[in-house]
């Protein structure tokens, strides 16, 4: 079974604020718009992440993950009820995780409304792009009801979102005390951090409940490549989830990219990743992991 771990919609742009929630494009989708890099003015004429093309785009995977998100500080929200409705739509294939912004004084509620009303799995924050230290006392707060009700928390990376963003909240090693105050709870680093890849690989092999998505790394083969062969040489290769950062790219072109990684190393001394490791990636029982099942 195929699990995509990192899905996005909305209904307008205006939705996103400040915000650049992707940018790891493929170098297909790259040429499609001209062969620009994702720039803020770019990236927002890509087709519109509305749930029918979200629907006719992810149909490669089983069950795709439908990530929520909102920030004060950027004026950033794609509502939790938008995802919720569109959730429900197919339950048996999409999961959807809410948007929370602990910086806001009803976080804690939002999330007990986003598990018991809106039914939604998961929560998704970003420190660097919400203005919160990891560890901050209100975060603490929303991880323990997370903890408590059993819904993964999935952390946005900071490497390419706005001038405001503040890279000294999205650094992978400050999730250290927070996996160690709530050892129960499910943490997903996506993209796997960048830029600091290798501290989230620290994290991998420190943490049990601590996981990795490899979404939007794929566009960046060299990158993605070096990234791989650490994680298997950590031996933490079998914490990787599969994620695409629709609509940014999709999951048959990363599946493509993913089983294609060696391909750097071809005629050279260079270390490979097994393919059965890659093939671990796309096929993991990401649930089970999640403890979604």
């Amino acid at each position: 079974m195929i699990v995509d771990c990192h899905t996005h919609i909305w209904e307008s742009p205006d939705q996103l604020g400040q915000l650049d929630l992707g940018g790891g494009l493929l170098p297909s989708r790259k040429r499609a718009i001209g062969g620009k890099s994702a720039a803020k003015s770019v990236w927002r004429t890509l087709p519109a992440a509305d749930p029918d093309h979200h629907w006719a785009e992810t149909t490669t995977a089983d069950k795709s993950i439908v990530l929520g998100f909102k920030s004060r500080y950027l004026q950033a929200e794609i509502p939790n009820r938008v995802i919720a409705a569109y959730v429900s739509r197919s339950p048996q294939r999409l999961i959807g995780f809410a948007g929370i912004d602990p910086t806001d004084e009803g976080a804690v509620d939002e999330v007990r409304v986003a598990r018991d009303e809106l039914k939604l799995r998961g929560i998704t924050v970003s420190p660097a792009n919400q203005d919160f230290h990891p560890s901050d006392s209100r975060a603490m707060e929303v991880y323990a009801e997370c903890e408590r009700l059993g819904m993964p928390v999935l952390f946005h990376p900071s490497g390419q979102f706005t001038e405001r963003s503040k890279l000294e909240y999205g650094r992978p090693f400050l999730l250290d005390e927070v996996a160690r105050s709530f050892p129960k709870l499910r943490i997903v680093i996506a993209q796997l951090g960048p830029p600091w890849i290798e501290e989230t690989i620290v994290m991998l092999g420190k943490h049990p409940h601590v996981l990795a998505d490899v979404s939007g790394l794929l566009g960046r083969p060299w990158q993605a490549y070096n990234a791989l062969v650490s994680a298997h040489q950590a031996g933490v290769i079998d914490k990787l989830l599969f994620g695409s950062d629709f609509p940014y790219t999709n999951a048959t072109d990363c599946i493509e990219s993913l089983y294609s990684i060696n391909q750097i190393a071809q005629g050279t001394n260079l270390p490979v990743v097994p393919r059965e490791a890659l093939r671990g990636i796309v096929e993991r029982d990401a649930l089970e992991l999640l403890g979604l099942e």
